[in-house]
């Protein structure tokens, strides 16, 4: 069993938060794949479906962002779970909107639920970071996490990021970890177009508009 959770803060308040991309991750994955209803669990809201073959439960902490490993070391303790069985979909202020990075370990950034969560599980868990961007001003992070994505915003990025995540965790759950991120990122930034190739006797294929007769 995998334990997919995201971040974020409950309530009609904060729900289109960039705090809570986190929570956006999972709910889609959730849809797309046809899972059970959420249920009150672990401090959180869960729900369990099959992906790849694979059983998997995804978890919304409902502890708050700062105390959010309370209910993901619940989760993981009833299921003995091994940590590296855990997933966490977060936002990351260090990288570009719409962009996607994904490690092992490592340090909590200055993310509190991350943060919290290491102390509860460990950190050998898999981070799936989402990027938001950064305001510019370190005493601006705080408000700005926690306002709304602008429709700008959505239309942009946002909603092909959520939509190609879900369509594309089938990679993740089989542990093909860079298919995964390439996919999604070809998916969010698609690439140019490549430049149309010459025809054989050394003309453009391009096809030209025939010319006007005299008697039009």
């Amino acid at each position: 069993m995998l334990l997919f959770v995201g971040l974020g803060n409950p309530g009609p308040k904060y729900e289109g938060n960039r705090h809570n991309i986190g929570f956006m991750a999972v709910e889609e994955i959730a849809r797309r794949h046809a899972f059970g209803p959420w249920r009150a669990r672990f401090q959180g809201l869960a729900s369990e479906g099959v992906i790849a073959g694979e059983k998997v439960m995804v978890l919304k902490p409902m502890t708050y962002m700062n105390e959010s490993g309370r209910s993901v070391g619940e989760a993981v303790r009833f299921f003995k779970l091994p940590v590296d069985a855990v997933t966490v979909f977060y936002d990351e202020l260090d990288l570009t909107p719409g962009k996607i990075r994904l490690k092992r370990g490592g340090g909590a950034g200055g993310h509190n639920g991350i943060r919290d969560i290491d102390r509860h599980i460990d950190k050998d868990y898999r981070r799936v970071r989402l990027g938001i961007g950064h305001p510019g001003d370190k005493s601006k992070v705080h408000s700005y996490v926690l306002s709304d994505f602008a429709k700008a915003e959505k239309n942009a990025w946002l909603e092909t990021l959520i939509d190609a995540l879900a369509r594309e965790v089938e990679e993740l759950v089989c542990g093909d970890e860079a298919r995964f991120m390439s996919r999604v990122a070809h998916a969010v930034f698609p690439p140019p177009p490549k430049p149309a190739k010459p025809a054989a006797d050394g003309s453009s294929d391009v096809s030209k508009d025939p010319p006007a007769s005299d008697g039009a």
